[in-house]
């Protein structure tokens, strides 16, 4: 399946903190059907991007669009076409799955056999239709991770936004976020932006996108802009940070 949308375009995209320069004049492009990393150390400006991407943030420089929509002239489009899947954990713990679900579907207008429907193709996608009566509370982090992004495709969007998806997670449960998202960009033609600081949640054939300090440092295909280093080396030569050194407080 392959949507015919424009996926996401940053251009020119400034923010600033009162004196201080959170994002620089930032472009690039996801093409449909991508799977772009959003490549940072903590304060790069990667949450703050998020922000603007999301509407919590908005500024007067540059251009952002979802899917063909300019988010700044047609928010509710843009934003419709968007799921997003943040940081900070935001189920709640007390229903189960599906009622997170349900709950989700409601505030979007969806209710009925159509939720339901939509309901159970996302708890498929997952892999989590048989834990879909489990209360949230008891789930490890993973599945809790996996019901988020579950909740992200109810509205059916064509923009998938996920910002540092696998903190907190283990190697194999880290692996297995990473590979379903990539699924959902190969078998169902959504596009995803996934920001993070761990260059081993990238592959070579993945879109890169390092930004540092609030500017691009790099944009391309994960193994071409390597080349022969390994990609842990050529982040810490673009930005002068090992990503294998634990991050402080995020900015």
């Amino acid at each position: 399946m392959t949507r015919n949308d424009e996926g996401l375009s940053v251009h020119a995209v400034s923010y600033r903190y009162g004196a201080k320069t959170a994002l620089d004049e930032v472009s690039f492009d996801v093409a449909p059907g991508r799977f772009a990393a959003l490549l940072g150390p903590n304060g790069a400006g990667k949450s703050t991007l998020f922000a603007l991407l999301t509407r919590l943030f908005t500024t007067p420089t540059g251009r952002i669009r979802i899917a063909g929509h300019d988010i700044a002239r047609a928010p509710r489009a843009a934003l419709a076409r968007m799921g997003v899947v943040f940081q900070s954990p935001t189920l709640d713990l007390d229903l189960t799955i599906r009622q997170n679900l349900r709950y989700f579907a409601a505030l979007h207008g969806l209710s009925g056999r159509d939720a339901e429907r939509r309901i159970d193709a996302a708890l498929a996608r997952l892999d989590i239709a048989e834990r879909a009566g489990e209360r949230t509370r008891d789930l490890n982090g993973g599945h809790r991770r996996r019901t988020e992004i579950a909740r992200a495709l109810v509205h059916a969007p064509a923009v998938l936004l996920l910002d540092e998806p696998t903190v907190g997670l283990d190697a194999a449960a880290r692996a297995s976020i990473t590979d379903h998202a990539h699924r959902l960009c190969a078998e169902d033609g959504l596009t995803v932006l996934w920001a993070t600081h761990l260059t081993d949640e990238v592959r070579d054939d993945d879109r890169l996108v390092i930004l540092h300090r609030g500017q691009i440092r790099a944009d391309g295909e994960a193994g071409a802009l390597r080349g022969p280093s390994g990609l842990t080396d050529y982040f810490l030569a673009e930005t002068g940070v090992d990503p294998a050194v634990p991050p402080g407080p995020a900015a």
